[in-house]
């Protein structure tokens, strides 16, 4: 089973970072990030990371608001929203799911939009943290899940309009890693499986043709910003 689980997650990264690339634009490392953030930043972009950074630092510093805000069967039913904000794996998750959060949404936003990239957010990680606390996994929090919705989201996008077909193929994996891990019963499928669900009507819209190579997002998957 731990077998299986670290083969869904090295298929999503890979596909995920190779459409998170293409859609960005190759070239060396250090330029890739400072074009992913390019001006202007698009503000749900802004927006996440700058929430993620307070409440990283605010669980560092007051450990006890992890048990206050991560689901809890027993708790409110806010909390299946409220386990977003705090990583309850500690440093470990921070560090991690802060540095896929930004590579994740700024390129989410310029190709979904930012209320399509916040919609796909919150639902696919509300989703993911309610079957959990239903008894997958009922206590315990992290925006993982979110980010896989973004990441889904995208991958169907691309296979359903992108240009390169080896790449398309690619973006396959991600939904077979998602009914796979589901079918292991962990939470980041359902984050999976919602986003590429969420990703099909969203690769339907009317787009427009890209201003220039520094909007390669608009020119694969046709989708306005």
């Amino acid at each position: 089973m731990v077998v299986v689980l670290y083969l869904c997650a090295g298929a999503v990264m890979l596909a995920g970072l190779q459409l998170l690339l293409e859609l960005t634009g190759f070239g060396p490392p250090w330029q890739v990030v400072p074009r992913m953030w390019r001006r202007p930043v698009p503000p749900v972009a802004t927006g996440l990371v700058a929430v993620f950074a307070v409440m990283g630092v605010w669980q560092t510093v007051h450990p006890a608001i992890i048990g206050a805000l991560e689901r809890d069967p027993s708790g409110g039913w806010w909390r299946v929203v409220t386990a977003l904000l705090v990583q309850s794996d500690g440093w470990f998750q921070i560090v991690f799911n802060f540095a896929a959060l930004l590579v994740v949404v700024p390129v989410a936003a310029r190709t979904l939009g930012n209320l399509w990239t916040l919609a796909v957010y919150l639902i696919a990680g509300v989703a993911a943290q309610v079957v959990s606390a239903a008894g997958w996994s009922p206590h315990g929090g992290g925006d993982s899940v979110a980010i896989c919705g973004l990441v889904g989201a995208l991958a169907v996008g691309y296979s359903l309009r992108g240009t390169r077909r080896e790449l398309r193929l690619l973006q396959l994996l991600i939904p077979v890693a998602a009914l796979v891990l589901c079918v292991l019963t962990n939470n980041h499928g359902v984050g999976l499986a919602v986003g590429c669900v969420l990703g099909v009507p969203l690769a339907g819209r009317p787009g427009r043709p890209a201003e220039d190579d520094a909007h390669r997002a608009d020119r694969h998957l046709g989708l306005d910003r």
